[in-house]
């Protein structure tokens, strides 16, 4: 049994990620999980998962590099996966720095405490965010590995940061790492001010739908267990030093993602509220992922539909978890 370290493990991807491993491999690993509990994450998220031996929680900032080190003493890890970030674009506006040293600095001391400590391997969760965007009319346009690098707001500068850290890292100290490039993530568990839950909850009380800008915007939309098995299988089987895109190859503008939901749940279009969109945001997403598919073996196996559907149980039947975090919608 191997120990893996899950930073940001309280999080929407990382605590579906700890989930995957203890229902589906629970005789494989063993697993540490950091979290500093911000905003964004719910520590009864991982309710379950305290349940299990094969568990441990640690409630620390990635920054803290003394006390990073010494959970790397304690615990000896033999894979890290870093989904500690600080996600959300709006806040990105109002405090660029934060995202900057969770995102950048964090990474590093990561990093550090791998080359101090030794580990098999590092694996660093990205966002095809790093490519910037695509107009909508290009359909024929994809992002792939080798694509450059085009940031377009703090967050995904910080994100692309990181990535170019391990990779040098890789290259300079011979670090074993890996990158993946996800595109949106919807599922359980999703902080509730995301535009997905946002949409569900407000739907599920009957509340008006909103949707900036016409809903034209277009994203690659991944149910979270198919990214978190994707993550799985880079550990596994992908090349060290190398990046993989994972995606769902389900484009959804914004406005079809409110439909699926108003017709899932049997209401009227009448819900829905449109509102000038408040700046340029990214036009289209789009990744190929034919690269993990190839190489892994890995394929997205919830469509769109079935995720929706998923999703929408999994609110309705969380509310307190949803309320946990006091939004008022």
């Amino acid at each position: 049994m191997k120990t893996i370290l899950v930073t940001g493990g309280a999080g929407f991807v990382g605590s579906n990620f700890c989930y995957l491993l203890l229902d589906e491999r629970p005789d494989d690993y063993r697993i540490v999980c950091i979290d500093a509990l911000t905003y964004a994450a719910n520590f009864h998220t991982l309710d379950r998962a305290e349940q299990n031996p094969n568990f441990k929680f640690y409630r620390e900032n990635v920054c803290n590099r003394e006390e990073i080190y010494k959970i790397f003493e304690t615990e000896h890890p033999d894979i890290v996966v870093n989904f500690a970030a600080e996600t959300p674009i709006d806040r990105t506006f109002s405090n660029p720095t934060l995202f900057l040293e969770t995102n950048i600095l964090g990474t590093q001391v990561l990093l550090d405490a791998c080359r101090k400590f030794g580990i098999e391997r590092f694996h660093q969760v990205g966002t095809d965010e790093v490519y910037g965007d695509i107009p909508l009319d290009r359909t024929d346009l994809f992002f792939y590995e080798d694509t450059p690098i085009q940031t377009s707001s703090p967050y995904s500068t910080s994100k692309a940061s990181a990535d170019l850290l391990a990779t040098a890292y890789y290259r300079t100290y011979e670090l074993p790492i890996t990158i993946s490039r996800c595109s949106n993530n919807y599922g359980p568990g999703q902080y509730p001010r995301k535009f997905i839950p946002m949409i569900i909850n407000r739907a599920l009380q009957n509340k008006e739908l909103p949707v900036y800008g016409g809903g034209l915007n277009e994203r690659d939309r991944i149910y979270v267990k198919d990214h978190c098995r994707g993550i799985l299988s880079v550990i596994e089987k992908g090349r060290i030093g190398e990046i993989y895109n994972l995606g769902s190859s389900e484009e959804k503008s914004d406005i079809e993602v409110v439909r699926t939901v108003i017709r899932e749940l049997g209401l009227d279009e009448s819900v829905i509220k449109h509102y000038e969109d408040r700046r340029e945001r990214g036009r289209r997403y789009a990744i190929d992922s034919s690269k993990a598919r190839t190489e892994l073996g890995w394929n997205p196996e919830v469509s769109f539909d079935e995720g929706i559907r998923k999703t929408i149980e999994w609110y309705r039947n969380n509310a307190e978890w949803v309320n946990g975090f006091g939004i008022v919608w």
